[in-house]
């Protein structure tokens, strides 16, 4: 597989976005090959490029945010780089000959940015280093659970391994023995510290200490 983001674990039978688990190294080189099973879509060479008609690109933004929180939460990946992006299996067919452009990759990321509300995909997606309407923008977080959501994940296991009052650092949360097995495991420490965060906000943790050392307390 070609990099897309952040490299990833390559074992077989991963389920959906939202139930798995993984050990990972966030920034190991990617496997060769590339096991996702993508959809009939991929296949099809129209899906390359967005359609004027705007039922039909909105079908296909749609489809193609899906693609890509599927992909993303198979390889276990949390960041897109676009420059590179574009010539992964994911939007590189070689099969067909068919390549999504840049600007369709950034119009795609831009739908998946957005709230429902505002016609996107539900904030799915951010911008890293950049907002929309700047010209250089390639690279964007890909929330396949937004830290809200591992928030849960990770507010779930405290109370069921009784870690209220307990301090462990982030590299404990990540690749310690207590963690063995669990779905943020591997993680990037920016995606678990904004998702710890999120417990912060709600006075269910303390995070102290300085990037690299980090640490946290649950209660």
């Amino acid at each position: 597989m070609a990099s897309l983001s952040t490299p990833s674990s390559a074992s077989a039978g991963r389920p959906s976005p939202s139930i798995s688990s993984s050990n990972i190294q966030s920034h190991r080189p990617a496997p060769s090959t590339d096991t996702f099973p993508f959809p009939p879509s991929h296949s099809f060479p129209p899906f390359y490029t967005l359609q004027p008609t705007l039922l039909t690109r909105s079908t296909q933004l749609a489809k193609w945010s899906a693609l890509i929180l599927r992909y993303h939460a198979y390889h276990r990946l949390y960041r897109l780089y676009l420059s590179t992006a574009l010539s992964s299996p994911l939007f590189h067919n070689a099969t067909i000959h068919k390549r999504l452009s840049h600007a369709s990759l950034v119009e795609i990321i831009d739908y998946m940015s957005k709230s429902e509300k505002d016609g996107g995909a539900g904030g799915r997606a951010e911008w890293i280093g950049g907002t929309r309407g700047e010209k250089k923008r390639d690279e964007a977080w890909i929330w396949w659970k937004r830290p809200e959501e591992w928030a849960e994940v990770l507010a779930g296991w405290v109370d069921r391994t009784g870690q209220k009052g307990t301090v462990l650092t982030f590299w404990e949360l990540l690749k310690g023995e207590a963690v063995r097995g669990e779905e943020w495991v591997g993680m990037e420490e920016e995606v678990l510290a904004r998702s710890l965060g999120v417990l912060v906000k709600k006075a269910k943790a303390q995070i102290f200490g300085e990037e690299g050392e980090r640490g946290v307390k649950f209660f």
